[in-house]
């Protein structure tokens, strides 16, 4: 079994973030790989930004990191029926960097959200801001991670037999993708 590199994008900066939990769950499930969580910490989008001082050197990292990787794990809240400003923020700012290190790269989507949705309609418009990158996103199973603050230990573990068979499946079928 060969030992994968996955980078996970959390789209939320908490420091207790079910979704950054969510990612490092998904990267234990998938097994044998390398897991690094990016940071999305960058500037508003700003073409002025841009044209005076270029793509930010944290943006250009993740695109060579993303790039890299052989998949990405990709963990979404719901703010206001959608994805979080942070996340689409550093979708937008990737989208400005020359190489194009989505395109063909097995993806895996999910949501952890507090209502009982899980994030269902966040991880959709997410899924709609993908396209043109042409990225290979897993159609399921969809995991989305409902009440998700009583969802983890307090070791960070998922608890919850079917959220836990869910997410297996996924980083199996991602991993079958990659080795496609």
């Amino acid at each position: 079994m060969a030992k994968y590199t996955v980078l996970g994008l959390s789209g939320s900066l908490r420091k207790d973030s079910a979704n950054s939990k969510l990612l490092r769950e998904a990267a234990r499930l998938f097994e044998d790989c390398d897991f690094d969580l990016a940071d999305l910490r960058f500037p508003l989008y700003d073409g002025d930004l841009e044209s005076d001082q270029g793509v930010p050197a944290a943006v250009q990292k993740l695109s060579d990191d993303i790039a890299d990787a052989d998949a990405v794990l990709i963990a979404t809240p719901e703010y206001n029926k959608g994805p979080s400003g942070v996340l689409k923020n550093a979708l937008d700012w990737i989208s400005r960097t020359k190489a194009k290190p989505w395109n063909g790269k097995p993806v895996a989507v999910m949501s952890a959200a507090a209502g009982r949705a899980g994030g269902e309609r966040a991880q959709m418009v997410l899924r709609g801001f993908m396209v043109p990158f042409r990225p290979r996103i897993l159609q399921g199973p969809e995991i989305h991670l409902a009440n998700c603050s009583a969802q983890f230990d307090e070791d960070g573990k998922l608890n919850g037999e079917m959220y836990i068979r869910e997410l297996t499946a996924l980083m199996q079928a991602l991993r079958a993708e990659v080795d496609r």
